[in-house]
């Protein structure tokens, strides 16, 4: 029976039961922002830029009444720019903006859900939320704090961004509107890893069940603007979180009172997180671990062993959605030729992405390199296992066996470097396959689209070096380091086209020297980014050597 249960039980009143279990919530709060005082402003702002920066490029492409006439025209009922962003719903600069961000409301998402799992689950996977608790603060003062601090954070983005927009001379309205639908998915998504933080014992469990949920929502909103009226989907919009905030309509009629729909939903998941917290115990989870055998296998003899164990189970999610999203870039791409064939404009933003051989080569292009961004993401969650196991104090026992570092740490570093190779063929020959049957030429396209996709991997591995290197020189920086720099690949590979970047800061991201599908192939860019990757990769593991082990 929990310490609150047994209070309230014991005479103490449920109101005042509950307010001592956020006791010392504004310390915690306090801690959150000086832990994060570089984390959280960095991606904040950065955020509110990037619509900023659409007003601009979007004017000078479209700056008349009829250009974007034209726009609606070819955009408003394709299925490409439906999947990926949502639907157009005016003809105004303002709406056209709120379309081309029509994807930022993802990003924000899964970075909420990341903070706030960061400051729960991990906090108690790593025995400091227990010191914590053995100070002047309540069960629920932690997850509260987490909270407090994500929701904040998602209100500050809404009102920079409004104010920025409404500086450029859109109407402040639908900048307001628009600001509120990336702050509602990041504090709905926030809430809903305050839940599946209480579900499992290990941050990772929880991770990746609020981020599968996200993309469940992401896929069913897709499903919903793909298929319209005409194939009687549209009413799966109101099953999606997401269908509920793209339907607040920024600069197209706003429509106010869907917001309640998500607020609702958001004050559901946190009284469903307290609920669940008030009946667990410290570190562990609602959800039983499942108990091995009483001996343990012949695999598990050795370091990699026991790395197969830890690592495979992750890996299995990450394919399976690897698969389903190779399956949906391939279906779109039957849409993207007819989408630019009477719009010169998006042509030539489709080819400055990625390549000029044609609009389906450019669309691939620039797809595949999104898969290697997410990829990427994967091979950083596997490499930073080592920091995970390292900081729990369990490699310490591990390692005062015969077992050496070296030997221990290439136990996982293999599933960060083997593992986006397998994820990458997996979601290449999918998208090549379906894109081949909807061509009527799988012989030839499934070989050149996981072609395309199997480039990625040079730039993958230089994100994972980079992880492994923060591991072994910088030990106390690899997880915020490592997820730093790919928020900034991310960013720039995916904005900066249509920020208009320099070539000096798009040269920055290991995925812009990718040799693009319908071009003449360059050898040489991949070897230099695999050689990096290398010098990076063996000077964190003699870094890592080197080094005293970290106690917490």
């Amino acid at each position: 029976m929990s310490g609150a249960n047994r209070g309230a039980r014991g005479g103490v009143p449920p109101q005042r039961a509950r307010l001592s279990a956020l006791v010392g919530t504004g310390g915690l709060v306090r801690l959150i922002l000086r832990r994060d005082r570089f984390l959280l402003p960095a991606w904040v702002i950065v955020l509110a830029l990037i619509p900023m920066g659409f007003v601009g490029a979007t004017d000078s492409l479209y700056p008349e009444a009829a250009d974007r006439l034209q726009y609606a025209a070819t955009t408003g009922t394709n299925p490409t720019f439906l999947a990926l962003y949502g639907p157009l719903y005016d003809t105004s600069l303002g709406a056209i903006i709120a379309q081309r961000s029509g994807f930022i409301p993802v990003v924000v998402g899964i970075i909420s859900a990341l903070m706030v799992v960061r400051h729960t689950r991990t906090e108690e996977e790593a025995g400091r939320r227990e010191l914590l608790g053995a100070t002047v603060t309540g069960r629920g003062s932690g997850l509260a704090a987490a909270l407090i601090v994500t929701m904040a954070a998602n209100l500050v983005l809404a009102l920079l961004l409004a104010g920025g927009l409404a500086a450029q001379g859109l109407p402040f309205v639908g900048s307001l509107a628009l600001g509120l639908q990336l702050a509602a998915a990041g504090c709905l998504f926030g809430a809903v890893a305050g839940v599946t933080a209480q579900l499992s014992e290990g941050a990772g469990a929880a991770r990746g069940i609020a981020l599968a949920s996200l993309g469940a929502a992401f896929a069913v909103r897709m499903a919903a603007d793909v298929g319209g009226a005409g194939n009687g989907l549209s009413w799966l919009g109101w099953v999606s979180p997401f269908g509920w905030i793209n339907r607040l309509r920024a600069f197209g009629g706003e429509r106010w009172w869907t917001l309640a729909l998500v607020v609702a939903l958001i004050a559901v998941l946190v009284a469903a997180a307290a609920a669940l917290q008030s009946r667990r115990d410290v570190g562990a989870g609602i959800l039983p671990p499942s108990l091995g055998p009483a001996a343990a296998s012949a695999r598990l003899s050795g370091p990699f062993g026991l790395g197969w164990r830890l690592q495979s189970r992750p890996l299995y999610g990450w394919l399976a959605g690897f698969a389903a999203l190779g399956v949906i870039y391939g279906a779109l791409a039957k849409g993207i030729k007819d989408m630019v064939e009477d719009n010169p404009e998006l042509e030539e933003i489709f080819t400055k992405i990625g390549g000029e051989s044609g609009i389906t080569d450019a669309y691939f292009a620039s797809v595949m390199s999104m898969l290697g961004l997410i990829v990427a993401a994967y091979a950083v969650s596997a490499a930073l296992r080592l920091r995970t196991e390292e900081s729990g104090q369990r490699a310490e026992p591990l390692l005062a066996t015969a077992t050496g570092r070296l030997r221990w740490a290439s136990s996982h570093l293999v599933f960060a470097l083997l593992g986006p190779a397998v994820a990458l063929a997996v979601a290449g020959g999918a998208a090549g396959l379906t894109h081949g049957l909807n061509a009527g030429d799988v012989g030839g396209e499934l070989p050149r689209v996981l072609g395309a996709a199997m480039a990625q991997l040079p730039a993958v591995w230089l994100v994972a070096a980079i992880a492994l290197a923060l591991f072994g020189l910088a030990p106390r920086l690899t997880a915020g380091g490592a997820w730093a720099a790919v928020g900034l690949f991310a960013l720039i590979t995916m904005f900066g086209p249509s920020l208009d970047l320099g070539a000096r800061v798009m040269d920055v991201s290991p995925f812009t020297h990718i040799p693009k599908i319908g071009q003449d192939f360059a050898v040489m860019p991949l070897v230099w980014l695999a050689a990096l990757a290398a010098v990076l990769a063996v000077l964190g593991m003699a870094g890592f050597r080197r080094r005293d082990l970290a106690m917490h």
